[in-house]
């Protein structure tokens, strides 16, 4: 699963980075020596979903801030901190009208969008009377002040949103794993509950077979070491192991040829170590906890590698880190199966709330039940009062016809005699 975007433009406005879209460094490989390779220099690469609820927005305007020549290459030669700093949101002032007329069209976008998303929570809340205007205050990616213009300080709140919001995001991350792992601990815990001595037994048997069937599994490199790298040369770029060379590699695997490794193109490297501990076809394997330990081996060679903290690993970060004695000599690599997710306490703190989240939604369902029931007794009031009147009309007609006077019709006026 990809959670970053290989374009470094995309980097740019997502906080990443996308400090200069430069060719890396030239480095002759023998294309011959290499396995299926593909030219990808002309393939579009499309990034991914951030994540962010904005993420649609965000990428709207990196597609139309590209198109402005003048701009493009500001950012070219922009560094990081004059990216995140808002320094470079100035420069919009002189982009030309055409980007700046659709800038403002994704704008008011954007807030109709917002609008109608604040409109549909409070009339799921019944909430009338409320300043759509002032809510909008809640979103820090635009300024709600100017609806109707995109300007420079709208760019500087959107750099500023994507970077503290994507900075947070992989910590999000492992807290929703958490979650994930507690969920499953405690649904497993409460199916075992449902059964009888014998079925509980044989459950939980079936659970440490399955446990052990998982933990055994090959070796694991630590990741960004040396014999990581080479496994990859080897059985990935289909080199030989002894040709290893630090500089080819980084070549081969900058997939989009920016100069850069960048979080999506680390990820991939890792693939080769996770197959030998995850398969989607095996039952006790699962993908969810694979994707964890990705973002974790990522997130420690990133660590490693990623000395200013861009979140982009240069050619020269690169070599750096192969001069390194963790790079010849890694510790081992604990994998996810080595590790304890969370303590007994923490699990009942996340049972509590879920149990108070399941008395609320109880108490929310009666109160729907009993509103239900309300409407059923007014509607069958309603109805035995409709009876009673047809009722009371047809005893009224037929007294009149037992009197001789002529029925009334529908209007309530009398019928002529024929």
């Amino acid at each position: 699963m990809r959670w970053r975007t290989s374009l470094p433009q995309y980097y740019f406005l997502s906080a990443t980075c996308l400090l200069i879209t430069l060719e890396a460094v030239p480095i002759d490989i023998d294309k011959t020596k290499v396995q299926n390779t593909q030219p990808v220099e002309s393939a579009k690469i499309e990034p991914p979903d951030t994540g962010l609820y904005y993420d649609e927005y965000l990428k709207q305007v990196i597609d139309v801030l590209e198109t402005d020549k003048h701009f493009r290459e500001k950012l070219q030669k922009a560094d990081i901190e004059e990216i995140k700093s808002g320094r470079l949101s100035k420069e919009l002032d002189l982009v030309s009208h055409h980007v700046r007329t659709k800038l403002d069209e994704l704008k008011r976008q954007e807030v109709g969008r917002l609008r109608m998303l604040i409109k549909a929570k409070l009339d799921s809340l019944q909430d009338i009377g409320m300043d759509h205007q002032a809510l909008l205050k809640q979103f820090d990616h635009l300024n709600h002040v100017n609806p109707d213009k995109f300007e420079s300080t709208d760019l500087d709140m959107l750099i500023k949103a994507a970077t503290s919001d994507l900075e947070h995001y992989d910590k999000t991350r492992h807290e929703e794993f958490k979650k994930y792992e507690m969920m499953k601990e405690h649904e497993r815990r409460e199916y075992l509950k449902t059964l009888n001595e014998e079925k509980r037994k044989e459950e939980e048997s079936k659970f440490e077979e399955m446990k052990k069937k998982h933990e055994n599994h090959p070796k694991v490199n630590h990741p960004g070491s040396k014999d990581q790298l080479k496994e990859v040369w080897e059985e990935t770029d289909g080199l030989d192991p002894n040709d290893f060379d630090p500089k080819t590699f980084f070549k081969l695997h900058d997939v989009n040829n920016d100069g850069f490794l960048d979080e999506q193109e680390l990820e991939a490297l890792f693939t080769k170590e996770l197959e030998k501990v995850y398969d989607a076809q095996n039952e006790e394997d699962d993908m969810v906890e694979m994707e964890e330990e990705r973002l974790r081996m990522r997130e420690h060679v990133m660590s490693e590698v990623d000395t200013n903290k861009d979140r982009l690993v240069t050619l020269e970060e690169f070599l750096k880190a192969t001069e390194k004695k963790e790079f010849l000599e890694p510790d081992s690599w604990e994998t996810l199966d080595q590790q304890q997710f969370f303590t007994e306490e923490e699990l009942k703190e996340y049972e509590n709330i879920i149990a108070l989240q399941e008395d609320e939604l109880k108490k929310k369902a009666d109160e729907l039940q009993k509103q239900k029931e309300e409407l059923q007794r007014q509607h069958d009031q309603l109805e035995a009062q409709k009876q009673e009147y047809h009722q009371a009309i047809q005893q009224m007609e037929q007294k009149k016809l037992q009197q001789g006077i002529a029925p009334s019709g529908t209007t309530g006026e009398l019928k002529p005699h024929t």
